[in-house]
């Protein structure tokens, strides 16, 4: 596994940060002239780029170490191969790609760490020393196990006149062999996980945020489309200062950082649907509202479940995927259809009677479908015929799961402080 984490130097004096200017300055010459030879040759793999245009690069620098030939080829092969497969879906803009923002990247040859707070950085002026400044997730690496990898990456911040120093710390993680199911179902406005025998939907309201930015992107496009064009850079600023990715985001790591650490906890292994590549194109084909469209495609739920795939690995934890078909129509006591009238989430099932909530019945058919074909050692329930409410899923119960607003556990860590609150 690999973090990125990164941390800041403190301002520099003038002298010393010219150095890193003119570095920057040469680095990005580098960069544009293999990016714009690597798209016109059709060139995308870095060893090819490497071996025609070494030594150029060599001869054009020579006061440069030879590694940074190495590393802007890298940078550039990687432009060069994003653009091409933009290029040939038909999704670039431009003939050519500009290089607008540009970090350098260095390998082992090229810095070195000197004790926990500070680096060495080789340029053409020799090796200079950098203070870094650590903060709290900086040390959580660090006392966790990570180790620092071999290659950095260096960014100049020249309003303050600092470094912005970007550092990958790897872990070797091994999964455990899991002694039961949390299974986790992804909806639009919640995330459900059943712990322990209880359902808990962990109120999201996705949809809600989705909407409010819809319709205040809308306004901002109508007002200044009309006083300034489509084209206009003062809409651009206005739209870029949105917030909508960051917030969603935000509970996205952090409702996986709950579900993880509690089945990590248990030593128990997540089941989620698989949704496939595109999960979100299959849902909004049969849709002719827009704006039920939109909210769908930017509901994300393949990101979410990326990111509960990334904390399970961070954890150990043991991802297990199932046949998502059915999961909220089918009773699992009795196998037969659960009817919902009116749109309502709450249904009653056409044998047994009881009512069972959309979203409770997902997660428990989602359990029985890994018990019946997960290879875990946990006891399973399959197949096992309960009637009658003193006992777990009896058919006059009713199952409704225990829900959790997004203001308590979005300030919250674990499960067992957010049920506390």
């Amino acid at each position: 596994m690999a973090r990125t984490v990164v941390v800041e130097t403190p301002p520099l004096p003038r002298r010393l940060f010219r150095v890193f200017v003119e570095l920057e300055g040469m680095y990005r010459n580098m960069v544009e002239q293999l990016t714009m030879y690597a798209v016109r040759e059709g060139v995308a793999s870095f060893t090819r780029l490497k071996a025609l245009k070494y030594r150029e690069l060599r001869s054009l620098y020579p006061q440069l170490p030879s590694h940074y030939a190495y590393t802007a080829c890298q940078d550039a092969s990687a432009r060069a191969k994003s653009f091409l497969r933009l290029k040939k879906k038909e999704l670039a803009e431009r003939e050519h790609p500009e290089v607008n923002s540009v970090s350098i990247w260095l390998d082992d040859h090229l810095w070195r760490a000197s004790g926990l707070t500070s680096i060495e950085v080789a340029t053409h002026k020799g090796w200079i020393p950098l203070e870094v400044i650590p903060h709290k997730q900086y040390w959580k690496y660090i006392n966790r196990g990570w180790r620092l990898a071999s290659e950095a990456r260096i960014k100049l911040d020249r309003k303050s006149r600092k470094l912005l120093v970007y550092l990958t710390f790897v872990k070797d993680a091994e999964e455990h062999r899991p002694r039961g199911f949390v299974p986790v179902d992804l909806n639009e406005n919640n995330v459900t996980a059943l712990i322990d025998g209880t359902a808990y939907l962990f109120e999201t309201n996705i949809g809600r945020i989705v909407l409010g930015y819809y319709y205040r992107r809308r306004r901002v496009q109508e007002k200044y489309d009309k006083l300034y064009g489509v084209k206009s850079r003062i809409k651009r600023k206005i739209l870029k200062k949105l917030n909508e990715r960051r917030k969603k985001l935000d509970a996205r790591w952090k409702i996986a950082n709950i579900i993880v650490r509690e089945a990590s906890k248990r030593g128990y292994a997540i089941v989620m649907e698989r949704l496939g590549r595109r999960p979100a194109e299959r849902m909004i084909a049969r849709m002719s509202d827009d704006q039920l469209r939109h909210r769908v495609f930017q509901a994300a739920f393949r990101g979410v479940q990326r990111a509960i795939e990334e904390k399970a690995r961070e954890h150990g934890v043991p991802v297990v995927y199932v046949d998502p078909r059915n999961t909220s129509r089918l009773c699992p006591v009795h196998g037969s259809e659960i009817a919902y009238e009116d749109g309502s989430r709450v249904g009653r099932c056409t044998r047994g009677g009881e009512h069972w909530h959309r979203d409770a019945v997902a997660v428990w058919n989602l359990l029985l479908r890994a018990l019946r074909g997960g290879g875990s050692s946990a006891p399973s329930p399959a197949g096992l015929s309960v009637d009658g409410s003193p006992v777990p899923l009896g058919s006059t119960a009713a199952h409704e799961p225990t829900r959790v607003p997004k203001a308590l556990w979005a300030r919250r860590k674990s499960l067992d402080a957010t049920m506390n609150s």
